[in-house]
């Protein structure tokens, strides 16, 4: 089943002609010597005139590939932030500065600094791992940046007899405890996307959908995981639903704009986003669509270009953060 096809327009931009918004990215692309990125997770009609698409993994590494003076990051503010760090020399663009994210405005660099400070004044011999959902100035805290699709790696390699803090994401750590027999200790962070899914809508879903199976993104809590067929990061799942020949129906628990990837990766196959929690008037939310996600239209995408900003800047923290995202994405 389709997602109904969602404007790139928001409320407060007056509409203009999607075909005409294209051509016009497609001219200034050119004019402008720019690449466009473009994550899972954001509106499908900007991913398909995305010159690069994919999960944070995937993206940081394409960035630096990236042969034009200029990259336009179509996601949220810490991956345009990381882009740049990784492309020091090039003009980084962002459609919407006021892009974020949940789980990186869960951790403050300060409050994590603060943490750090005391389990050291314990005599705690700790590494901390932070999940790429966080801010550079929290990057350059780190010893390592793992994504979903390289976190059990990084997690493997850190030595058995040194604790690991896992930030920001408690969901995500839990689930790679789980997976590696690691302890570890947690930071109370979670996605506002993941943490929303309806338990019993699912399996509700799944009792009425005989044969259909259930994919879940490892930022949700534990029990949507317990009652998932497959886990795993964006692109492992886009991976997983392209394995299967004959036609399965899915039920996505994950972002639902990750199912326009889906359907055009694996078009044999039915994608049913997996419905939020029930609201105070007995609806069931539509927040399982990430509200910073959302702000990345057409119409920002051509501004930014046109007009070469909001731009991402070099601060004096991503020098640090630089050695840690290379060492951990890029070796």
């Amino acid at each position: 089943m389709s997602l109904p096809v969602v404007s790139s327009q928001t409320a407060d931009e007056a509409y203009e002609d999607p075909l005409d918004l294209i051509e016009e990215i497609d001219r200034l692309k050119i004019e402008k010597d720019a690449t466009i990125l473009a994550h899972f997770y954001v509106d499908g009609d900007i991913q398909d005139i995305a010159d690069f698409t994919g999960d944070s993994l995937k993206l940081a590494r394409d960035a630096v590939n990236v042969t034009t003076s200029t990259i336009l990051f179509s996601g949220v503010h810490f991956m345009a932030e990381s882009a740049k760090i990784l492309n020091p020399e090039k003009k980084v663009l962002i459609p919407d500065l006021l892009a974020g994210c949940s789980l990186a405005e869960s951790c403050p660099a300060d409050k994590l600094a603060e943490f750090q400070q005391r389990l050291r004044g314990e005599g705690r011999d700790v590494v901390t791992v932070a999940y790429i959902n966080t801010s550079a100035a929290v990057k350059s805290l780190c010893d390592w940046i793992v994504t979903s699709g390289n976190a059990r790696e990084i997690i493997d390699r850190v030595p058995a007899d040194r604790e690991i803090l896992f930030v920001p994401d408690q969901h995500l750590g839990r689930y790679l405890e789980e997976v590696s027999g690691r302890k570890m200790i947690l930071w109370p962070g979670a996605c506002m996307v993941h943490e929303i899914f309806s338990l019993q809508d699912m399996l509700r879903a799944k009792r009425n959908t005989p044969g259909s199976m259930v994919i879940a993104h490892p930022e949700c809590p534990h029990n949507i995981l317990e009652h998932a067929d497959f886990i795993g990061g964006t692109e492992k799942l886009r991976r997983h639903v392209m394995s299967f020949e004959e036609p399965q129906t899915f039920l996505v628990a994950t972002d639902a704009a990750m199912i326009h990837a889906f359907e055009k990766s694996a078009p044999q196959h039915t994608f049913v986003p997996v419905p939020g929690i029930m609201t105070d008037s007995g609806e069931t939310c539509a927040c399982n669509r990430c509200p910073h996600m959302a702000r990345n239209t057409l119409a920002k995408v051509r501004d930014c270009l046109k007009n070469g900003e909001p731009e991402i800047h070099w601060q004096p923290y991503f020098d640090k953060a630089q050695d840690v995202l290379q060492r951990s994405l890029l070796d």
